[in-house]
């Protein structure tokens, strides 16, 4: 994932955290996750069939904070 996707990962994960997401916010977001593998197809196709949808997104959101946790710390220690 390149410093743009990180940056749009973080700002997606704002909106959702704070209820603003729209519904395509909340699909670019997962399929930030599925494409870079963070999670499984089968999150992604049930997020898609809107089966349990808040619950993966929420999974997600837990997956998405510790990529971006690591991805920062990573920025901290390349300076």
């Amino acid at each position: 994932m390149n410093n743009l996707d990180y940056n749009r990962l973080l700002e997606l994960k704002n909106r959702i955290t704070h209820n603003v997401a729209s519904k395509n916010e909340k699909k670019e977001y997962m399929e930030l996750l599925y494409r870079n593998g963070n999670i499984s197809k089968s999150q992604y196709d049930n997020f898609l069939k809107n089966q349990n949808s808040d619950d993966v997104v929420n999974a997600a959101l837990t997956i998405g904070g510790v990529m971006l946790a690591t991805w920062l710390l990573t920025k901290l220690l390349e300076k």
